[in-house]
């Protein structure tokens, strides 16, 4: 019988397998392919992986889960432990890599690894900076390897409760993460305005890029979207703004959306955002495809 998926296992019919690949789903090629060679993609029982980061707790930990799983681990490489033997495997040559390298440094690691031949790297990694991945996304890409992750996670500010859970959905479907979810309210008057919680979000080190929601009526969307472009856009944002076609005058929802001035449309505060350098979803039903656009990742 075929495995199947659970979010933190990989099970075939008669034993249970934590594998650490399984709790990411960038790495579920390889987790499959390791326990059943008819769901391979892109390795195999013949794949020869290297560990980058070899030496350290998390890549010892992993990789050692890995050997004792039958993973075909032909070596690793540290900086400065070139030559000596670690989990009694050397540092030598392989076809496929798996990066437990730290954020900083992963994009370099990542980079490396298609210098070297590597087809397939595998970055296990999470929150390299999303500057770093647009030098090296083009860069692997010109060499022919393969590359499956880093996770990206993604802050999310809305006033709509039902259009939070529904970019949540999106961005895991689209294979990235969510750092903070924040429902601010929709409200005439609020404790925390777009702009402050966007802000926090911008500070955020677990954040790597942040969709804003807004809706018709007042001012937050603009003051967040003018605030992102003076403070230099050090981040992806992506934006919706929810009652399109909302006549003037006429409350929409939530007691903070009515349209009172030129400025309070959907189509006004649309505007505003791309002004002001923000990626802007038409549709609620576009803003994970929006955001992957805009950090440059093929869907």
């Amino acid at each position: 019988m075929a495995p199947f998926i659970t979010s933190t296992h990989f099970f075939t019919i008669d034993k249970p397998i934590s594998l650490f690949f399984c709790r990411r789903l960038v790495s579920l090629f390889l987790c499959q392919t390791i326990i059943n060679r008819r769901m391979s993609v892109l390795v195999n029982k013949n794949s020869k992986v290297i560990v980058q980061g070899f030496t350290g707790s998390e890549g010892s930990f992993h990789a050692q889960q890995m050997i004792e799983y039958g993973t075909n681990v032909v070596g690793g490489v540290t900086p400065g432990k070139g030559g000596t033997l670690h989990l009694e495997k050397p540092k030598t040559g392989a076809d496929t890599s798996i990066i437990f390298v730290p954020p900083a440094f992963a994009a370099d690691a990542i980079m490396e690894a298609a210098d070297a031949g590597i087809k397939v790297i595998i970055a296990i990694t999470e929150g390299i900076p999303v500057s770093d991945m647009m030098r090296a996304k083009p860069y692997i890409k010109e060499r022919g390897a393969i590359l499956i992750g880093p996770n990206c996670r993604i802050g999310i500010v809305s006033k709509s409760g039902t259009l939070t859970y529904e970019a949540a959905d999106q961005v895991a479907k689209a294979g990235l993460g969510v750092s903070t979810a924040i429902g601010i309210g929709g409200d005439p008057i609020i404790g925390t305005s777009t702009k402050q919680a966007v802000e926090m979000l911008m500070n955020d080190p677990e954040t790597d890029a942040i969709i804003m929601i807004g809706e018709i009526g007042g001012n937050y969307e603009a003051e967040a979207a003018r605030w992102v472009r003076e403070t230099g856009n050090k981040k992806i944002v992506v934006g919706f703004i929810a009652g399109q076609t909302a006549p003037a005058g006429r409350r929409m929802g939530h007691a903070g959306a009515i349209i009172g001035g030129a400025d309070d449309t959907a189509e006004a505060k649309m505007r505003i955002m791309r002004e002001n350098g923000i990626f802007v979803a038409d549709s609620p039903a576009e803003i994970g495809a929006t955001m992957l656009k805009a950090l440059g990742i093929t869907a």
